[in-house]
């Protein structure tokens, strides 16, 4: 029993001579890491320091730490950033939905300011502002050379004043101007409306009003339509959707699936994941969906793409999304700044994570670009086309049809003729009715 114990005791002795051998290293590894980050930190002050005393202007030494802190931010991707009280302040507000500016998301790339998507009627979108431009000057100064927060600064301003910038975009050969009046930006988040048979729910923004929009225009629709049974199917429309509220994007995805993953969020540490299932109740009661997205449908609207098309819920149709992949977490500093970290990356059910691949379409449909003398063509290919057998003087009457029949096939061919002029307005959103209407017409009468 003695030896029994000995050896015991031996073992726990050993034991703790051979962890002290192993963490001996490593714990002298991690002084020195200590060591070098308290230098910087000296190196840091030293710089502060001399600046303060020596540059050939006197500088205010809280926008040098500010600066400071933002370029340590902005230098791990370009959506972290540092906001400073008014700009945290104004961030609250467009959460909120209403705020004073162009009505654009932007993002860096290359140096310039590129334009993730402009926002639905906001002076950007009536200026012909289009998702991919970049924007190289504001007002004539070069934007080359300065962060994003920087450059988002100049083109700020007072509602109701002008800013000229310089934009440039595939397929043009040149640079141009685009001259914008700074007006208050009112999201409408959700807007909705009944295209034949049809119900279209265009989604511009992730706020803390896009579901309740959602909801209530969508219900608003079908009543107005007559019930459920008098609808087809529904679109979902996230183009140029430049994203918003992760919370709203799961309330929006959830708000069309019974069960299942909607998203799962996975940062540095593995226990800090998080995923989000549906709960049960489906608004659209199990008609068919068709989402469309472009290059303009960024972050939030993925997700909710990426949700609706994992579970075979929706035909997505368009072309491919932004793809901004990644979360952000606004803390609060103190001062009222706060701090825009990214702090995961988003994973679609399938574990597909889309940063920087973006979502693919089902159906790759693309936006035709409509030349002017093409549209003149048109319009002369539409006038010769107006005359047919029932405008030939003397033409036989049907008479195998009765009135009432007359007017359903008047009222159908109305439709037609309103889904084609759709085409020449909105190609893509076109295609999607027409998907739905090719889907609806499998489905067997009971």
């Amino acid at each position: 029993m003695k030896k029994f114990a000995m050896a015991a005791a031996g073992g726990i002795v050993a034991g703790v001579v051979a962890t002290t051998q192993i963490a001996g290293p490593l714990l002298a590894q991690e002084a020195a890491k200590s060591s070098g980050v308290y230098e910087q930190l000296d190196l840091f002050g030293d710089i502060f320091e001399r600046i303060r005393a020596q540059y050939v202007e006197e500088v205010e030494a809280g926008e040098l730490i500010e600066a400071a802190i933002d370029g340590m931010l902005t230098s791990l991707d370009p959506h972290s950033s540092y906001l400073s009280p008014d700009d945290a302040a104004q961030m609250r507000v467009q959460t909120r939905g209403e705020f004073g500016g162009l009505g654009i998301e932007v993002t860096q790339e290359e140096g310039f300011v590129k334009v993730v998507s402009p926002i639905d009627g906001t002076p950007a979108d009536e200026a012909g502002v289009e998702a991919g431009d970049f924007i190289t000057h504001v007002d004539g100064e070069s934007v080359l050379g300065l962060t994003l927060d920087e450059a988002v600064e100049m083109m700020r301003g007072p509602v109701g004043s002008e800013i000229l910038i310089t934009v440039v975009r595939e397929g043009e050969t040149e640079p141009f101007d685009v001259s914008i009046i700074r007006d208050t930006i009112k999201l409408t988040a959700v807007r909705t409306r009944t295209q034949g048979d049809t119900v279209v729910l265009r989604v511009t923004t992730f706020n803390d009003q896009t579901y309740t929009n959602l909801e209530s225009g969508l219900s608003e629709q079908i009543e107005t339509a007559g019930g459920m049974d008098k609808i087809n199917g529904i679109v979902v429309d996230l183009r140029n959707n430049p994203g918003g509220l992760l919370t709203q994007a799961i309330r929006v995805s959830d708000a069309f699936l019974d069960e299942g993953e909607i998203v799962s969020t996975r940062g540095r540490n593995i226990q800090d994941g998080e995923r989000f299932n549906a709960t049960e109740g489906d608004l659209a009661q199990g008609k068919p969906i068709v989402v469309l997205i472009n290059g303009g449908s960024a972050s939030a609207s993925e997700i909710v793409a990426g949700a609706l098309q994992d579970h075979r819920r929706a035909i997505v149709v368009g072309t491919k999304s932004f793809g901004k992949g990644s979360v952000q977490t606004v803390m609060p500093l103190r001062g009222d700044g706060a701090m825009r970290l990214t702090t995961a990356r988003y994973y679609t059910p399938s574990g597909r994570s889309i940063q920087s691949l973006g979502v693919s379409p089902d159906i790759v449909v693309e936006q035709p670009r409509r030349a002017p003398e093409a549209e003149e063509e048109d319009e002369d290919n539409a006038a010769r086309s107006l005359r047919s057998e029932a405008d030939l003087r003397g033409s036989l009457n049907n008479d195998s049809l009765t009135d009432d029949e007359i007017k359903q096939i008047e009222a159908d061919r109305a439709k037609a003729e309103a889904a084609a002029a759709l085409r020449e307005e909105d190609y893509q959103l076109a295609y999607a009715i027409d998907i739905l209407k090719g889907l609806n017409a499998l489905v067997p009468v009971e």
